[in-house]
């Protein structure tokens, strides 16, 4: 009996663990969508379909924001909560979860369980997993519950409904960078709340940036490390001067802003950015309004997002540091790909290089099949398919009218974020090392 109930395990461990967390992922995606189907999930007169729970709970796991149904009005207290769960195990990773809870019971982390976090999480070399995990686990509930008390009596104070609930409810989407909310038109009617504006970006960049950093900050501030790491200085550095690179440009290109007060149009402007930057998906002004120009900008934006082992999605902001890196290294003629004196090796500068040509490959491939199926505006479609494969949820508002097609193809690409194109394809085309090639022979480039 105890070698029957091994065999899955033992099964389990003979696979890529690129093929076991696309599994898991698709298994949470099945569970929320039968979940939310259930009439207790769902208020009554609600009429979301087959494909609306779908979508839903694929973007509630990618922890993307988009909806083709508005939160507050389908879904009931318990199918919200669904959501929030599925948010929280989105934004944590399942395999994180599922350690912490087998560390808690059997008080340490099995060869199996190594294996798949090693993989999910891509730690640089000196983080002990365990350590790490337990860690993530702290800083999230920490985090989470001190954005659930601040935004309390903001949303008392506003005389939102259920302001307890709201609270608790955008303090998790917003560290998670899930972009769910439970108002049908985000924090627009909040926009003139600095004090709101504030707590949501410091809970989206807390998510964003990402454990390594959170973890490496407090080990720093304990003395257990003389200085941070390379990975966190390319964190903070990318993520410094994408925000305000991009903040100063919507501040002077946006005419939706013009003619509003100064203060506001410096807040909207950097929580928009914000937003796009960390994934997050949030919007305290119409999206569908802003011009071409700064819909250009949120897209370049959201296709870096946010930074590895964190909560966020797009290409990373290390990746797209380290091409930067190989780009200046090839300028200067240098031999070795050098970011702020240190070497970065070269497992990671083709990983990065990978990893941005399977993300501009899926990408351009899912405005191309939308294109097809749907007929709206191509700037509008190619904007929804970059927040869903940068699994952010801004909209220009064409999310609840796409075509059955159009809404599949969008999944596709929130649950393509989620797991990481090139993940995806590990999975499907891993093989064994091939034999070394007999021959080199030169290219032109």
């Amino acid at each position: 009996m105890i070698e029957g109930l091994m065999r899955p395990a033992k099964i389990l461990g003979r696979l890529a663990p690129e093929r076991i967390v696309i599994a898991g992922y698709l298994f949470y995606i099945v569970a929320g969508t039968l979940l939310l189907m259930l009439p207790f999930a769902q208020k009554s007169g609600a009429t979301a379909s087959f494909t609306d729970h779908v979508f839903v709970a694929s973007s509630a796991v990618s922890t993307t924001g988009l909806s083709t149904v508005s939160v507050y009005s389908t879904y009931s207290f318990w199918g919200q909560l669904i959501i929030l769960g599925m948010i929280q195990l989105g934004g944590l990773g399942y395999m994180t979860a599922g350690s912490f809870i087998s560390m808690a019971i059997s008080g340490k982390m099995s060869p199996f369980q190594r294996d798949i976090s090693s993989s999910v999480l891509s730690l640089p070399a000196g983080f002990e997993i365990a350590k790490f995990i337990k860690s993530v686990i702290s800083f999230t509930l920490i985090i989470e519950l001190i954005g659930a008390i601040s935004l309390y009596p903001i949303f008392a104070s506003h005389h939102a409904p259920n302001p307890l609930w709201q609270a608790i409810f955008h303090s998790i989407s917003a560290f998670c960078t899930a972009g769910f909310s439970l108002f049908d038109n985000s924090f627009e009617d909040y926009r003139s709340d600095i004090a709101l504006n504030l707590i949501i970006m410091i809970l989206s960049y807390s998510g964003a940036i990402g454990f390594i950093v959170l973890s490496d900050w407090y080990e720093w501030l304990r003395g257990k490390r003389k200085s941070m790491t390379l990975t966190s200085k390319i964190i903070i550095w990318s993520t410094f001067w994408i925000s305000v690179v991009a903040s100063i440009l919507m501040i002077l290109d946006e005419a939706l802003l013009n003619g509003k007060p100064l203060w506001d149009k410096y807040v909207s402007s950097i929580f928009q950015v914000m937003s796009a930057s960390t994934t997050v998906g949030f919007n305290s002004i119409p999206i569908g309004s802003l011009s071409t120009s700064t819909l250009l900008l949120l897209i370049l934006v959201m296709m870096i997002g946010a930074s590895p082992s964190g909560t966020g999605g797009g290409i990373k902001t290390t990746a797209v540091s380290a091409l930067w890196a190989l780009m200046c290294s090839v300028i200067c003629r240098r031999k070795e790909v050098q970011f702020s004196g240190k070497v970065i090796p070269e497992a990671r500068i083709r990983t990065a290089t990978a990893s941005l040509i399977f993300y501009l490959f899926v990408l351009f491939a899912g405005i191309y099949l939308i294109s097809l199926t749907d007929k709206s505006g191509i700037m509008e479609l190619a904007f929804e398919c970059a927040s869903a494969i940068g699994t952010v949820g801004l909209s220009c508002g064409i999310t609840s009218s796409l075509s059955e097609g159009g809404k599949w193809i969008i999944i596709a690409l929130m649950f393509l974020g989620r797991v990481g194109p090139l993940s995806l394809a590990a999975a499907f085309f891993l093989r064994k090392a091939s034999k070394k090639a007999d021959k080199t022979e030169d290219i032109a480039v």
